[in-house]
Order: structure tokens, then C-alpha cells, then sequence
């Protein structure tokens, strides 16, 4: 009887350790995951879904956490493939707007940053979001999880199931591609 309880009190433990690791790793990892399914879907409660799902992944294969050498990179291969599975998904379904959604958001002012400045950054934010939205999958990919999620070349790597000079190589295109396309409007 003492053994049969010392292994369920066993099991029990051990079934709290990897709750505990799981709460700890959507704490931890939790804006990273909705970041880059932002990133991809580009919609908000789209973005929250694929968040959830993501998790829910994670929870369905809580026994492979434990063997897991770097958990940020590998949360962010699932909630990449969870966006992109999800944006593929609904890419033929037409988004009604709300009349509330079709006012802009409010941007947060800053007290330091004059009218004129505002306005500035918020133009150019909406024209290099229209640009990196328009670059290549291939290409968009690494720029987004390198220069928007701050991820390592090695990281973006793991995540994308590229190699790290492909990684650097499709980066370097991208800047390269944007900085034409700027220069390109600032003649205008």
C-alpha cells in the first residue's frame, strides 16, 4: 500500500511540476507568441486566436516541454505555424467592419514629441508597414522575427527550419529592398 501511494504521490507531483513549468512559460513567453502572431495575421483577434491555440499546442504535448533546450525558440516555431496555418485558414473570408472599427485608433501622444512629429511617425510607420507587407513571404519572415520580435539569427533559424545564412542573407534583401523603396518615394 505505502508504494502504490508513494507513486501516485509521485506521479501527482510530477504532474504539478509540469503545470507549474507550463504557467511559467506563458507567463514568460506569452507577448512573444502574440507578437509574431500578430506579426503574420495582422488582425487582432486573429492574432489572440492563434495565441490561444498555441498554448493549447504546447498543453496537448506538455511531455516533450521537459526535453526542450530553448523554450522561446521553440514556442516561437509553433505560434509561426500556428499563424501562418491560421492566416492560410482565413484567407478567403471577408472581414465585415464595425462602424465603431472603421474610426482610427488613437494614437498615444507624447508630451515630449510636437503635433508635427506625430504625425510624421505615424505616416511613416503606416508607409513601412505597407512595404514590408508587400515584400516576398521568404523575405518578410526573417525581417519581422529579426527586426520587430528581436529574435536571433540562430533563433529566426529554429523557427523558420532555415539556416542561419539564409536567415542573414534573406534580412539583408529585405533592408535592402525597403531602402530602394523609401529612397524611391522620398524623389517623389
Amino acid at each position: 500500500m505505502l508504494v502504490t501511494e508513494a507513486i501516485l504521490s509521485g506521479a501527482a507531483t510530477t504532474e504539478r511540476s509540469r503545470d507549474e513549468v507550463l504557467v511559467a512559460l506563458v507567463r514568460t513567453h506569452s507577448r512573444l507568441v502574440y507578437r509574431i502572431a500578430y506579426a503574420v495575421l495582422r488582425r487582432h483577434h486573429e492574432a489572440e486566436d492563434a495565441t490561444q491555440e498555441t498554448f493549447l499546442r504546447v498543453v496537448r504535448y506538455r511531455a516533450r516541454v521537459a526535453a526542450v533546450e530553448d523554450p522561446k525558440t521553440w514556442l516561437a516555431r509553433i505560434a509561426w505555424r500556428v499563424a501562418v496555418e491560421s492566416g492560410r485558414r482565413n484567407a478567403n473570408k471577408q472581414e465585415i467592419p464595425l462602424q465603431d472599427a472603421e474610426k482610427p485608433m488613437q494614437e498615444v501622444i507624447s508630451p515630449d514629441a510636437s503635433a508635427d512629429q506625430t504625425i510624421q511617425g505615424t505616416q511613416v510607420g503606416a508607409v513601412l508597414e505597407k512595404l514590408i507587407a508587400a515584400l516576398p513571404e521568404k523575405l518578410r519572415a526573417p525581417l519581422i522575427l529579426s527586426a520587430i520580435e528581436e529574435m536571433t539569427p540562430r533563433e529566426i533559424a529554429a523557427t523558420l527550419d532555415i539556416n542561419e545564412a539564409a536567415v542573414r542573407s534573406r534580412v539583408f534583401r529585405a533592408r535592402q529592398i525597403l531602402k530602394e523603396k523609401l529612397a524611391q518615394r522620398g524623389q517623389r
